[in-house]
Order: C-alpha cells, then sequence, then structure tokens
C-alpha cells in the first residue's frame, strides 16, 4: 500500500496497535517482524491471514489451541553451522534445541486428522513442511533440560565424571583428616580452610606457616595469613585436574560430532526457526483479538466500506479499563457513494470516527482481526492517503495551511479509484470563504478521481456541496441539543451543525457577547444548517419510500410470473391425470376385448349375426374414440412447443424428452428421429419428443443412484397390451419405457400372451430401437412364461 505522507499510518496512531501485538509476542524475532508489518493489496493473502488469526483466535476462545513459549534467535548459530569444523558450545546446542521442542508441539498438535480440517489454513502452514525429529534426538542425547552436557553422552565422558566424583570424595576426607590435624595443635586460624587457583587449602597464622607441609597458593592482605595446599592432597589434586581436563576434551569431541551432525540440516531449522516466528505473530494477533473483541470481517477485492458496529481500538481499550461503553459506529460506502462529509460539533468524535475507519483499513490489510461485527465487508485499497493534524513545518518553511495545500497538491496528482483518502478538518487554516471555496473545488476533484474518502469540516458549503452531488453523502455526530452533550452516535444521511452557540453559551461567556455574535452572524447563517437537515431528510424519505416501491414492485413481478408458472403447471398436471385416466380406460378395454369375443363367439352360435356385427362395431367405435382422446391429450401435453419462435433441434444440441424430462446430447438425425446421449443411454427418439434444453447439461459418467422420488412412487412397472393392435403396442410401449427410463425403474414386466406371437414381436422390436443394454427374459411358467417378457435395464 503507497501513502501520502509517508508517515500516514503514525498519523492514525497505527505504531501503536503494533506496540500492543509486540508486547504479546514470545520472541525478539517476532517482535521485529511485527514492526516491520507491512499493509497487504492482495485480497487472497489478506484472506490467508485472516483465516490464520480467526482459527488461532478460535481455538484460544475454545481453549484447544497450543501455546508457544519464549524463544531466541539463531541466526548466528546457523550462520557458524555453516562454516566446516565449527563447533557449537552449549549455549547455542540450547537455544537450537529449545526451538526444536517448540517446533515439535506444533506438528504434534495437527497430528490429530480433527484438527486439520477444524484449523484449515494454520496446517496449511505446516503441510508442506517435514519435521526431522532424529534432530532432537541426537541434541537431546548430549544436551539436558538445563542445557547442561549430559553425564550419558558417551561412555568415555561417564568413565571420567565417575573417576572425578571417586577422586574428590577421596580428596575431602583426606582434607578433613588434615583439618582435624591441625585443628588440634592450633596452626589454623578461623576461617580453617579457602580456594586459591583452583585449589582446596588451609587457612594458616604466618608463624606457623613453616610447621605444614605443601604448597603455599597465597597470602592475605596483610600477610597474617597463609594459604596452604597441604601435600596429602596434592597428588589427589593433581589427579583431578588431569581428569577434568580429559572430561574438557571429551565433551568438545562430542560437541564437535554433534555439530558435524547437525550441519546438514541448516535449512531444516531455518524453516522451523521462520515457522515459529509466523505462529509467534498469529498468537499475537490472536491474543490482541480477543481483547478487542475483533472478528474477521468479509474480504471484497475491490475497494469498499461496509464497517458494522465498529470501534475505535485504542479507544475501547482504554474506555474498557475505566469501565466506560465505546460507542460503535456504522459506515457502508460503496459502489456509487464514495465519499463522506463528516461534519457535527467540535469534540463530537468526528475526528475519531475519521480515524477509525483507516485504523480498521489499516489492520485488515495486515492481516489483523477488526473490531467490528463479523457481517462487516471490507474491500481493498492499494492507497492511503491522510491529512491530519498540524503539519507545520519550520525545516521546509511551511505554514499550517501551506502544508495542506501541499498535501492536496500530492493527493490530486496520485489519487485513483483505489484510493482511500482521510482529511480532518477540511479547508481550515485560513479565510473561510476563501477555504472553503478551495476546498469544495478540491473535493470536486478527488469525486471525479472516484476516491473513497471521510472528510471532516464545519463549512456549510462542502456539506450543500455534498448535498447536490451524487455519490457523496453527508454525515454527523448526534449531538444532545437538552443537555448539550456529544452522543458520539455517527449519523450517516445528514449533515450536522457545529452547536457553536449553545457551546459557548454552556462554557460561560457572557450574555452580552453571545447576543452580539448572534447579531454579527444573522438570521440566514444559522438557518443553513437546519435547511440542509430538512433537505437531507427529506431526500431521505423519498430515496426510502422509492426503495421500497421499487421492491414491491419486484415482489409483485415474482409473484406474477410464479402464479403463471403455478398456472402453467396446474394445467400440465390436470391433462396428464386425465391422460392417465384414459390411458387406463384404454387398458381395460383391451382387458375386455376378451369378453368382447366371447360375446361375439355366443352370438354367432345363435347365428345372430347382425347383432355381433353391431355389437363389434360399438365396441370398436368406443375404442377408437378413447384412442383419440389420449392421442390428442398426448400431443398437448408432450409436444406442445415450450416456445412460439423454437428453434429446429440440430445435431450436437442439448435437449430433454418431452416426457420425464431427461436430458441429453444429439448425436445424429435421420430424418424424424435423432440418437441421443443421456447418461450412460443412447436412445432412438423422435424428434418430436424433444424440445430444446436451456444449457447445457453436465452429464454423470457413472450409473445415478438418484432418482424422482415422486414419480418412481407412481411408476407402475408392470404393463398390459394384450388385445391392443400392432401399433398400438409399439406406441403405449414406447411411452412405458420412457416413463421407466425417467424414473430411474430396473425391472419391467410387459404381459403380451402367448397367441400367434405378434404382440410379443412388436414388443422386442420397440425394445431394439432403444439401443440400450435391456436384458430381456421370461418369469417362470407359473408367472406367466413365454406370454410375459422381463426387461431389465442395466
Amino acid at each position: 500500500m503507497n501513502f501520502i505522507p509517508r508517515d500516514a499510518p503514525e498519523s492514525l496512531e497505527f505504531e501503536k496497535i503494533l506496540q500492543l501485538l509486540e508486547a504479546n509476542c514470545q520472541g525478539d524475532l517476532g517482535r521485529e517482524k511485527i514492526r516491520g508489518l507491512q499493509p497487504m493489496t492482495d485480497p487472497k493473502l489478506i484472506e490467508k491471514r485472516l483465516d490464520e488469526v480467526a482459527e488461532f483466535k478460535q481455538g484460544m476462545d475454545d481453549k484447544q489451541m497450543l501455546r508457544l513459549g519464549t524463544y531466541e534467535d539463531i541466526a548466528e548459530e546457523l550462520k557458524m553451522l555453516k562454516v566446516e569444523g565449527y563447533v557449537l558450545g552449549e549455549n547455542g546446542l540450547q537455544r537450537i534445541n529449545n526451538l526444536l521442542l517448540q517446533t515439535r508441539d506444533v506438528f504434534k498438535f495437527f497430528k490429530i486428522t480433527s484438527r486439520q480440517s477444524v484449523y484449515e489454513a494454520l496446517y496449511g502452514l505446516i503441510r508442506p513442511i517435514v519435521f526431522e525429529e532424529e534432530l532432537l534426538k541426537e541434541i537431546e542425547s548430549v544436551i539436558d533440560a538445563e542445557g547442561n552436557i549430559r553425564a550419558d553422552a558417551s561412555a568415555e565422558l561417564t568413565r571420567l565424571r565417575r573417576m572425578i566424583s571417586s577422586k574428590e570424595r577421596e580428596m575431602e576426607r583426606v582434607f578433613k583428616s588434615e583439618i582435624d590435624k591441625m585443628r588440634k595443635k592450633g596452626w589454623l586460624t578461623d576461617n580453617v580452610e579457602s580456594f586459591r587457583n583452583g585449589r582446596r587449602v588451609l587457612s594458616v597464622p604466618s608463624e606457623h606457616k613453616r610447621k605444614i607441609r605443601g604448597i603455599i597458593h597465597d597470602e592475605s592482605s596483610t600477610g597474617r595469613t597463609a594459604f596452604i595446599e597441604p601435600e596429602a592432597v596434592i597428588e589427589i589434586n593433581n589427579d583431578v585436574f588431569d581428569l577434568q581436563q580429559e572430561e574438557k576434551r571429551e565433551i568438545y569431541r562430542i560437541l564437535r560430532e554433534l555439530s558435524a551432525k547437525l550441519r546438514p540440516h541448516v535449512h531444516s531449522l531455518a524453516i522451523y526457526r521462520d515457522l515459529i516466528v509466523t505462529f509467534d505473530v498469529i498468537q499475537a494477533k490472536a491474543t490482541l483479538a480477543r481483547k478487542l473483541k475483533a472478528t474477521r470481517p468479509k474480504v471484497l477485492p475491490q475497494p469498499h466500506l461496509g464497517i458494522i458496529e465498529g470501534r475505535h481500538p485504542l479507544l475501547y481499550l482504554k474506555n474498557k479499563q475505566i469501565g466506560k461503553k465505546t460507542v460503535p459506529f456504522d459506515l457502508q460506502l460503496f459502489g456509487r457513494n464514495r465519499i463522506l462529509v463528516l461534519s457535527g460539533p467540535n469534540a463530537g468524535g468526528k475526528s475519531i470516527s475519521m480515524k477509525s475507519v483507516g485504523l480498521l483499513q489499516l489492520m485488515f490489510q495486515c492481516g489483523m482481526l477488526v473490531p467490528a461485527d463479523a457481517e462487516s465487508q471490507m474491500g481493498v485499497f492499494q492507497k492511503l492517503f491522510t491529512d491530519i493534524g498540524d503539519q507545520q513545518s519550520l525545516e521546509d518553511d511551511l505554514s499550517t495551511y501551506s502544508s495542506r495545500l501541499t498535501n492536496a497538491q500530492q493527493f490530486l496528482s496520485n489519487a485513483d479509484a483505489g484510493t482511500l483518502v482521510l482529511i480532518d478538518e477540511f479547508g481550515s487554516g485560513t479565510d473561510p470563504k476563501i477555504g472553503g471555496a478551495i476546498a469544495e473545488a478540491i473535493l470536486d476533484e478527488l469525486h471525479r478521481k472516484k476516491v473513497f474518502a471521510v472528510i471532516t469540516t464545519h463549512y456549510s458549503n462542502l456539506k450543500i456541496y455534498a448535498f447536490k452531488t451524487g455519490g457523496i453523502v453527508n454525515g454527523s455526530m448526534h449531538f444532545d441539543k437538552d443537555t448539550l452533550s456529544p452522543t458520539y452516535e455517527l449519523q450517516v444521511g445528514r449533515p450536522g451543525s457545529s452547536y457553536a452557540f449553545e457551546i459557548a453559551t454552556k462554557s460561560g461567556l457572557p450574555n452580552k457577547v453571545m447576543k452580539y455574535a448572534r447579531r454579527r452572524v444573522g438570521k440566514q447563517e444559522g438557518a443553513v444548517d437546519q435547511l440542509l437537515i430538512d433537505l437531507q431528510r427529506e431526500k431521505q424519505e423519498a430515496e426510502e419510500a422509492l426503495t421500497k416501491l421499487k421492491d414491491k414492485q419486484q415482489t409483485l413481478d415474482n409473484l406474477t410470473r410464479t402464479y403463471e408458472q403455478l398456472h402453467k403447471d396446474l394445467e400440465v398436471r390436470r391433462k396428464r391425470l386425465k391422460l392417465e385416466a384414459k390411458e387406463q380406460a384404454l387398458q381395460e378395454t383391451a382387458r375386455q376385448n376378451k369378453e368382447m369375443e366371447k360375446v361375439v363367439r355366443e352370438l354367432r352360435e345363435e347365428k345372430n349375426l347382425e347383432a355381433a356385427r353391431d355389437k363389434a362395431k360399438k365396441l370398436r367405435e368406443n375404442r377408437k374414440e378413447l384412442g383419440e382422446q389420449v392421442s390428442d391429450l398426448r400431443e398437448s401435453i408432450y409436444y406442445a412447443p415450450s416456445h412460439k419462435d423454437e428453434e429446429p433441434i440440430r445435431e450436437g444440441d442439448s435437449v430433454k424428452l418431452r416426457t420425464g424430462g431427461a436430458s441429453g446430447v444429439v448425436e445424429s438425425i435421420d430424418k424424424k428421429r435423432a440418437i441421443v446421449q443421456v447418461g450412460d443411454l443412447r436412445m432412438t427418439v423422435k424428434l418430436r419428443d424433444l424440445e430444446p434444453a436451456k444449457e447445457q447439461m453436465n452429464v454423470r459418467r457413472e450409473r445415478s443412484v438418484s432418482s424422482d422420488i415422486n414419480r418412481v412412487a407412481t411408476f407402475d412397472s408392470r404393463l398390459d397390451v394384450r388385445g391392443m393392435r400392432y401399433e398400438e403396442v409399439l406406441a403405449t410401449t414406447e411411452a412405458f419405457v420412457d416413463r421407466a427410463l425417467m424414473s430411474n425403474a430396473s425391472l419391467l414386466q410387459i404381459v403380451h400372451g402367448k397367441g400367434s406371437g405378434a404382440l410379443k414381436r412388436a414388443v422386442r422390436q420397440k425394445l431394439r430401437e432403444y439401443k440400450s443394454d435391456f436384458k430381456l427374459s421370461h418369469p417362470p411358467r407359473e408367472a406367466g412364461g413365454e406370454g410375459v417378457t422381463v426387461v431389465e435395464l442395466l
């Protein structure tokens, strides 16, 4: 993010936020990384950082998250390890060991599979890293928890330390014996013994020093006391010294071998260090977020301000300490509305609200949770320009107003649609009329550049300009007229008065002074603010009424479309019910053919041919009429065009069956038939049975296990075609199989009887047209045998 001026974050007190973060870090490296924190401009990276902190905070809230302890920088150790032959000391190894222990704890935490999904973003930090636990084992085999060389680091070291302990016990025994002897002779001072040159010695008065055999190591400053190593312990002390030197050489050898084992893993150690630093920063952010009751806002890639119940973080912490409530604010700036002109009385909270916007934006783009509602939406800005406070400069020979004009010139030269501008007391510092006019011109140019901005001011001309200009909205800090005190509530949509006279009166200025001031201002000036407030209120009411009308119109349009669709669906459903009833009647008629044949036979036997002809004719007419009704209904339901200007179907088009609605792709067209690929099935379908699909459907390549529950529930998998003509069997079987495919049925039964086999051949012919994997068979004899065809849909 680019800043103008360079100290823009400091003017928003962002460095205090960083100091709070530093206080929560466990190591100097983490604090150093916090000090170098810069706002990001990549929305995906911001989301990633926010997710990491939000997950860590959630884990802390649930008391399930790991806690990092203190750690030290191992940069010097890693640097020296790269030098061939260099030997690390115990302190350096202890620092590396501590880092490896923390790294192991992190990896151990995520060994539980459920945590990998719950804390997905955090787990993503360690997923590409392999922890080499052998390094930790190697160090811990040499260094104990306090950073000392372990006695069992090698067999030789164990032997040497055992011998040293034995010699030290022997020396203790001999030395005590010498003390007892000398004390009985009265040759020792009250202090009895001391240490000189690393040796244990006796404190002997000078007049007795020639009486004791041994080595004089030192004398007191007065010369009255000599420090003598008795002859009996000299050899023992020499043995201890020699053993200690051997111990040092063995320790050096052990450390040299350990350093050599660690040397190839310097890169891995650097990765572990960076990982711990990253978790340290995340933990610090999460800890601060808990103190601020901060949440993760929704991230938008474009510039956007949608803060809900936002709070100034520093003010919130301050008020929290004294038990005072911090008044939250809402601010929505997006789309056409991009600039807020904020007015109101002094000490009413204008500057705090403006700074809150900038501070929350910096925190957000630095990957920190913000003290606002979780439904807040925040966009990404590329630049942040601020003009806050007195920027008078003696070195640059700039007055306060000159510095403001310099900032304005830089803003206008560098601002664009990805810029957030924050200006406090816009236009102040010079003659109000001239300053107000210049400020309005600058505001107009910033508006043309489509910047986002929050600007505080007292100038009425800027409030009027905001009222008249689309994309700029007025705002104010609410002021209680009764108590003449601010409520610190941000109100967007109406300008605010400065309440200068009321505040001046409350502060104790004499009435005579106030009357004179009111006289000088006149009535017109005081009425401008109230006029603006009334106009803004009326405008807002009109806009709200218009929005409600639009919402009602949209609701009405939706209801109309829904009604039309419901009416259409109801009509189709009515016709389908009628069709099913007719089809059932047709099948019932076919079943009654046997009765007709029986009646005809009886009539023939009675030689009443004329009556037989009349009966047969009447039955044929009834059947024909019923068949025509079924055909008409089928035409009106399945073959009625969906659109008036429906285009002809071509190869490669996405289509769906009129009966059932299954979708597929047309592979080829032959006259009035088409081959359609529906899932794994290739079907030959009449063109009239197809209609264009609105969009290409994703076809599953595996057998689907889903089904339309209603259709499966109502579909009858048994069809009886006995008594039908050959053509009727073909049509009825086709409709039956189509419904079976749409209902995902797996087993069908078609009853055609034995007879001459014509109906059976008609059924088989129609099934072959589907070019699908149908397995045909007959049931057992008692279930119909050759008179029933069983169809298995594979």
